[in-house]
This record gives structure tokens, C-alpha cells and sequence, in this order.
């Protein structure tokens, strides 16, 4: 008979499996997204301005959406379950979700009302016109974000419940919606770029409805004694808010440097922040994937393990971090040496020319140093979570995005005197920042965990086997690239991503890492 102990980890695999499925999905849906964006829009002003208006109401996202909910709700509402008392489980989601409502509510209000003020501050650097329709897209885009908030807490009591799949495929339908915006209103209702970049930002607004009316009937069903309140007296939610507010400092500290990011950039030559943008895109895949699915499928299973021995919950930690290690490296590896095949695959397209994807390829290589680290902060944060310590990783936080902000800052005006065609690269200076400040963040928060946990990690002989794979998979998709003659760039990415990509499974196998890692993603 297997032990609950033993079939955790089974668990986790096929939690995180449904996670990245959900995740991969809704990615899918994002690049084709990205794409039209891009054929309609290149890395135009209108372009730029539709970036920083999503950008710019992701504050209220950040600071109350999926995060800083998983955080603070799931290891109390994932407790209760444990402990066989569902009622309280109910009353403790109802008070949440009151409470989320009515903040972000007045949050999106204000935004909706502050929105010339906040596109002045911002981004003064920008012509009147450019400005104007960033207020416009804003004052849609806020509303969106208070949905999106919501639907994170439905994304929270579903994992909660191990019911990952719905509750990340459920983006997809916001991709959906935007898609329908801008090519219908282009192709069939032939509105200019300017009105239908308004298009574009009505449909992000009815897909953040989307995106939470799709979770709701596997939601509800769930909820038992649920009650819509705002707390008090309700069990738990002392905790969750006391949990809650070292969550929401890391989460708008890090958002800030996302602010900061798009600021500067708009102090660039133009193009910037629509670059930036496209290369972030990216940049989130693998760690969308395999960082941030591992993490949130580990997140509910080492809140149940919290009162069991420390080498299980190091075992556990370092099983996800070898998980996370044979996706993210490799994929960091080809965006630093195959970015522009990346890159023109997804967005080369109508108004996005062969310079777009240079440039582009210039901040996600900057970016690509530091998507091991990023991913594997995730679930080393989880872990963090999981024992009730929210304080820790959001102090860590904090040296993170100064280190990143000043590092971002320095380089990005000297890097913008170079440039590809039209197109400069001071952006990538940006990303280089981001990268130095994650790395900091990694082995900040390594060492504070091994304080609690003892000795733990992916190992070094295993580190440095999939090292050595992706290095000879990139070598063969550089050696493939300048072999095969020249096209169209989605054919170009599949002559050569697919063959490094066979070689990097075929070397991880030989070396005995890769059948193990596969095994577990199958299971």
C-alpha cells in the first residue's frame, strides 16, 4: 500500500504537469496574441503606448492578483481542508473575496480617475497625442486589472483543491478576446490604428470577464459554508491579512521595478517599451512553465508537510528545483545564442520587420542570464510560504529591485547610442539589470532557506550535466542556422530549434538526467 508520504511527490509532478499544461496553453494563445499585436502595431508609438497602458494598471494586479494571494490565502485555506474543516474553509474564501473586492474596486476607480495624471507623471517624455491615447487605453485597461484580481482568488481556492488545470487555462480566454478585438476590428470592421488599438484594449477588458467566468463553475461547487463578508470574527482571516502585507510589500517593490522599467524606457529613442514588452514575452515562458508551475503546484503540498520532518520538506524542495533546472537552462541557453530564430518565429510578421527582431533579440539575451535564477526563486519562495514566512523573501525582494533598478539605469543610456536599423538598444541595459538582481535574489534566498532546511538543492553533478547538454543543443541549432538558407522565419525556427531541441533530450539522456526528469513530467 503506498503511503501518503510516498505518493507526494507523484502528486506534485502531475499537479505541476497540469499547471504547465494550463500555463502552456494560455501561452500559446498569448504568442498568437502577441503576434497580431505585432503585425498590427510593430513597435510603433501606438505600440509603446497599448504596453505601458497594460503596464501601468498591473500595479493593482501585482500587489492584490495571483502572488500575493497564493501566499496568504492558500496556506490557510489549504490547511483548513487538511484538517477536515470545510465550513471555516467557506466562511475564510467568502470574507477573502469580500475583502479583495471592495479594494480593488476603489483601486481601479481611482485609477480610472487619476489616469491623466498618472500618464503626465509617467510618461511626460511623450508627445501630447501619445499621451491622450494612453490615457484613453488606461482608463479601460484598470477595471480589467480589478477582475483579473478576482479571478486570481478563484485561481487560489482551485489550487487549493489540486484543480490546476481550469484554473490556468483560464488566461486563454483573455488571449482569445484580444485576439477577436484587433483582427475583427481590423479586418472587419477596417478601423484605423489608432481606433483599433481602443479595440484591442475593450477586448483585454472583456477577456479579464472571460477569464473569470470560466473558473467560476468548478469554483463554486467547492465552497462550502461559503458567506460573502468582509472578515470579521472569521477564522483564519487574522493570519492570511498578517501574511498578506509582507507579501504585498515584496510584490510592490517588484512591481515598482516593472514601473520604473517602463518609465525609463519611455525615456529612450522610440520603440523601447514596445521592445521591452516583446522581449519580456518571452522571456516568461520558461518560467511560466516550469518556475512558476512548479512553485504553485509545490506551494499547497508543502503548506499540508509543514508539520513533518525538515529532510522531507528539503527532499521535496530539491526535487522541484531539479525539475525546474532541466527546462529553464536550456531554454536560457537558446534564447542567448538563437534569440533572433526565437524571436522572428513569433513576431516577425506585417508591421515588425527583420530590425524589430534584432533588437528584440538584444534585451532577451540580456534577460536569458537570469531565468535560472528567476525560476528557481519561485519555488525557493514557495518553500518560504509554505512555513509561514512571508517576511523573508520580501526583504530579499527589496535588494533585489534596488540592485536591478540602479544597475538598469546605468547602462541603459550608453547601450542606447548603439542600435540595429532604426531600432536602439537601450532597453537591453534594462534587462541586464533585471538579470544581476535576480541572481542576487536567488542565492539571498538560498542561503536564508538553509538556515531552516539544512542542505538541499539540484546538486552540482546534475546542474552541470544539463549545462553541458543545452551548450551542445545550442552549438547544433547555431551550426543548423548557418546551413539553412534563409526565409521564412517560422520555417527558419523549426529547422532549427527542433533538431537542438532532439539533441538536448538525446545528450541529457545519455548522461542520465533526462529520462528521470521525464518520467516524473509524465507521471
Amino acid at each position: 500500500m503506498t503511503t501518503s508520504t510516498e505518493s507526494t511527490p507523484r502528486r506534485g509532478s502531475r499537479a505541476a504537469g497540469k499547471v504547465a499544461a494550463g500555463i502552456f496553453l494560455s501561452r500559446v494563445l498569448g504568442y498568437l496574441r502577441d503576434r497580431a499585436i505585432a503585425y498590427y502595431f510593430g513597435a510603433s508609438d501606438l505600440a509603446d503606448a497599448f504596453r505601458a497602458a497594460l503596464r501601468l494598471p498591473n500595479v493593482l494586479q501585482n500587489l492584490l492578483g495571483e502572488g500575493t494571494l497564493s501566499a496568504s490565502l492558500i496556506p490557510v485555506y489549504a490547511e483548513f481542508l487538511e484538517q477536515g474543516r470545510e465550513e471555516e474553509a467557506g466562511r475564510f474564501a467568502g470574507a477573502a473575496l469580500g475583502i479583495l473586492t471592495v479594494v480593488a474596486a476603489a483601486m481601479a476607480l481611482l485609477g480610472i480617475v487619476l489616469a491623466p495624471v498618472l500618464v503626465s507623471v509617467f510618461f511626460g517624455a511623450w508627445d501630447p497625442s501619445k499621451q491622450a491615447i494612453t490615457v484613453t487605453l488606461v482608463r479601460i485597461m484598470f477595471p480589467m486589472t480589478g477582475i483579473l484580481v478576482v479571478s486570481a482568488w478563484a485561481l487560489g481556492i482551485l489550487n487549493s483543491h489540486r484543480r490546476f488545470f481550469v484554473s490556468y487555462v483560464a488566461p486563454a480566454f483573455w488571449n482569445i478576446a484580444m485576439i477577436t478585438a484587433v483582427v475583427g476590428g481590423a479586418t472587419l470592421l477596417m478601423l484605423g490604428p489608432r481606433r483599433l488599438v481602443v479595440a484591442l484594449a475593450w477586448g483585454a477588458l472583456a477577456g479579464g470577464f472571460l477569464q473569470l467566468a470560466v473558473q467560476l463553475p468548478f469554483v463554486v461547487p467547492l465552497l462550502k459554508g461559503f458567506r460573502l463578508s468582509l472578515g470579521r470574527g472569521v477564522a483564519g482571516v487574522a493570519e492570511a491579512v498578517h501574511n498578506f502585507w509582507p507579501v504585498v510589500a515584496a510584490r510592490g517593490v517588484v512591481n515598482l521595478v516593472g514601473w520604473v522599467d517602463i518609465i525609463l524606457a519611455a525615456r529612450l529613442a522610440g520603440g523601447a517599451v514596445a521592445v521591452l514588452a516583446y522581449a519580456q514575452s518571452i522571456y516568461m515562458l520558461p518560467i511560466s512553465l516550469f518556475g512558476m508551475s512548479v512553485a504553485a503546484s509545490e506551494l499547497p503540498e508543502l503548506s499540508r508537510m509543514r508539520g513533518e520532518a525538515v529532510e522531507d520538506l528539503a527532499s521535496r524542495v530539491s526535487a522541484a528545483l531539479r525539475g525546474t533546472a532541466y527546462f529553464v537552462i536550456p531554454s536560457a541557453v537558446v534564447y542567448f545564442f538563437l534569440g533572433d530564430v526565437v524571436v522572428g518565429a513569433i513576431y516577425q510578421t506585417g508591421a515588425f520587420d527583420a530590425s524589430d527582431t534584432l533588437a528584440t533579440w538584444a534585451v532577451l539575451a540580456a534577460f536569458s542570464l537570469g531565468i535560472a535564477a528567476t525560476s528557481s526563486s519561485r519555488v525557493l519562495s514557495s518553500a518560504f510560504y509554505a512555513l509561514r514566512d512571508t517576511r523573508t523573501p520580501a526583504r530579499i525582494a527589496y535588494l533585489r529591485v534596488t540592485v536591478a533598478t540602479l544597475t538598469g539605469f546605468l547602462m541603459m543610456f550608453p547601450l542606447d547610442r548603439f542600435a540595429v536599423g532604426p531600432r536602439h538598444l537601450g532597453a537591453t541595459g534594462l534587462a541586464f539589470g533585471a538579470s544581476l538582481g535576480a541572481w542576487l535574489e536567488y542565492v539571498l534566498l538560498r542561503r536564508a532557506l538553509r538556515k531552516r532546511l539544512g542542505r538541499y538543492g539540484a546538486g552540482a553533478a546534475t546542474l552541470g550535466r544539463i549545462w553541458l547538454a543545452s551548450a551542445v543543443a545550442a552549438a547544433v541549432g547555431v551550426r543548423v542556422q548557418a546551413l539553412v538558407p534563409g526565409g521564412n522565419p517560422v520555417v527558419v525556427g523549426l529547422e532549427t530549434l527542433l533538431p537542438a531541441g532532439v539533441v538536448y533530450l538525446a545528450v541529457t539522456a545519455a548522461l542520465g538526467v533526462g529520462i528521470p526528469m521525464l518520467r516524473s513530467r509524465a507521471r
